[in-house]
């Protein structure tokens, strides 16, 4: 089995081996295949994601505050995000980009997260493109929760890069 294969077997394994590089031939309309991740509350209480707040790790003390389950933090949505962003864009991802994420829903804990992309935009810069990228994240239900917008540069050289 090869790994695009087994990327689109298991759900849970990420996609980044079906990836292709956006390059400046890449279209408007042109999809993104999203990173899937459990909502696993074994990481939502690590210090990495700001274990000072309870609501994000303790079943009691969520439940106690009106919430079903513990939620994930808005960074570990924005990082899915990310993940899949840079499994397109790679460097150019880092260079003078601009993401703008909105957190719509909570991620409970134990939520399968799907991160998708679509190009909204291609605007011409240099002897390359800007890219304009719309960009959600969802559950298994279909529930949206994180919406957003990417803005990138790509094939730019020189004084515009």
């Amino acid at each position: 089995m090869t790994a695009a294969m087994k990327a689109q077997a298991d759900p849970m394994e990420n996609s980044s081996a079906t990836a292709v590089r956006i390059t400046k031939d890449t279209p408007v309309g042109f999809e993104m295949i999203g990173v899937k991740k459990k909502a696993a509350i074994q990481l939502m209480g690590s210090r990495l994601w700001g274990r000072f707040n309870p609501n994000h790790w303790d079943p009691v003390y969520a439940a106690e505050t009106g919430l079903k389950a513990p939620i994930q933090t808005g960074e570990m949505s924005s990082a899915y995000i990310a993940e899949m962003c840079v499994n397109y864009f790679g460097a150019e991802f880092f260079a003078g980009s601009r993401m703008q994420c909105k957190y719509v829903a909570s991620t409970f804990a134990n939520e399968i997260i799907t991160t998708h992309g679509v190009v909204r935009e291609k605007t011409p810069k240099g002897d390359g493109f800007r890219f304009k990228v719309e960009f959600w994240a969802d559950n298994e239900a279909g529930e949206i929760k994180t919406v957003g917008f990417l803005e990138v540069d790509v094939g730019v050289q020189g004084e515009l890069a």
